[in-house]
Order: structure tokens, then sequence, then C-alpha cells
């Protein structure tokens, strides 16, 4: 004799709750003017070592502070601290490979950022959890760094979705890999149209400049608000 099997359609978002924290922080952040960046990557794509160049732009004319998310440890928190002299702060997330907008709202209220221009949330080292998760974040920013490969957008495709801007990175690497970069950036707009490019390297200091001017102006946006 069959089992009865009881089908059952629930309608009602699942990340719903996560959307309304997350609207939240967009909205409080930007009535008292801080511009709020959520930066992503895999792991060892540089992102502590842009930030940094980044920050050293910005820090004599911004007022920034940086939190920055790991499962263990708060190395790369302590080196953005040590390397710029701003405010740092490490979220441990337990394990998990995400941070959500509940997690954030929770850090930002210990952070405390209401004297800030330019807060940064340097995202845990992943390609797929961290884009399912709206962190409440005005813009997010994806690093794919050229060792990585141009195959990625292929490969991970919901993290360049959700991103307004792609830097492509470590391109003082370009000669020593085979990355195409019209390439990349073709299969990255089959995905998102409205993407944003930059091409930079850190250790040279090439685009740095016009990643910078970029964030001036977003800063400045929500601050005309």
């Amino acid at each position: 004799m069959a089992g009865n099997v009881r089908v059952i359609t629930i309608n009602e978002n699942i990340m719903s709750k996560n959307e309304t924290v997350a609207d939240k922080i967009r909205s409080d952040l930007s009535a008292q003017g801080t511009f709020f960046l959520n930066v992503m990557s895999s792991p060892g794509s540089g992102k502590t070592t842009t930030l940094t160049a980044l920050i050293n732009r910005l820090k004599d004319e911004l007022r920034i502070a940086e939190m920055d998310v790991d499962i263990k440890t708060s190395i790369d928190a302590q080196r953005v601290a040590d390397a710029t002299g701003i405010r740092a702060m490490q979220i441990n997330n337990g394990g998990l490979c995400h941070i959500d907008a509940d997690m954030t709202s929770r850090a930002i209220e210990q952070f405390g950022v209401a004297d800030t221009d330019l807060l940064i949330l340097e995202n845990i080292g992943n390609l797929v959890c961290p884009a399912e998760f709206d962190t409440g974040a005005h813009k997010n920013v994806m690093l794919l760094s050229i060792p990585e490969g141009d195959d990625k957008p292929l490969k991970y495709p919901l993290m360049f979705q959700v991103c307004d801007v792609i830097i492509f990175n470590k391109i003082d690497t370009l000669p020593a890999f085979d990355f195409d970069m019209d390439k990349a950036k073709q299969r990255i707009l089959a995905l998102n149209p409205k993407a944003t490019f930059f091409a930079v390297s850190a250790k040279t200091g090439e685009g740095m400049d016009a990643l910078a001017d970029w964030v001036r102006n977003q800063v400045a946006q929500i601050q005309k608000a």
C-alpha cells in the first residue's frame, strides 16, 4: 500500500526577514550620511591589501571604519588597523560561510559608526554564500584577481549578478597568467549589464586613484541626499 504524501506550498520569502533588516541598515546609515560598502571575493584575492591601499588614499578626507569577517582570528582587521590607523573591528562568525543582515546590524551597533563617512565590510572569503545574503550595504563590490582565471563568472554567476562593481585585481600579474579581461567582462555583462569595472594593482598603485574617486563620489551622493 502506497503511503500518503502531503504537499504544502510556502509562499513567504524565507529571506524576507533578512531583507527587512538590510533595508533598515541602509535607511539608518543613509540618514546619518554613512556610505556602507560590502566587499566580497574568494580567499587570497587580495581584499585586505587592496582595501588598505584604498583606505590610505581616502583617510585624510573621510572618516573611515572597517569591519572584517572571518571564521577565526583577527589577523586581517589588525593588518588594516596597523597599516592605516583607522578603527577596525573583527567579526568572528562562528564557522558560517556568510554574514547576514542581522549579524551586520549587531556588529554595527557594537562598533558605533555615528561619526563615520565610509563603512567598509570586508566579507568572508567565499564566492557562494556571501552573495546570497543582503548585508544592508549601499553597494556590493567583488574582487576577481587575475590568477583566479577569467572563467569565474561562469562558475559563480550569482556573485557577479549581485555586485555593482567588479574589480580586476593584481593586474601586475597579467603577463604571467592566461587571463582574457575582455572575455571576463563579456561574461560578467551577460549576467549583470549594469556592472562597473575597475582594473587595479595594490602593489603598483595602478588604477587605485580611479577606484578612490568612485568611492568619494558614492560618499558624496549619500551625504547630499
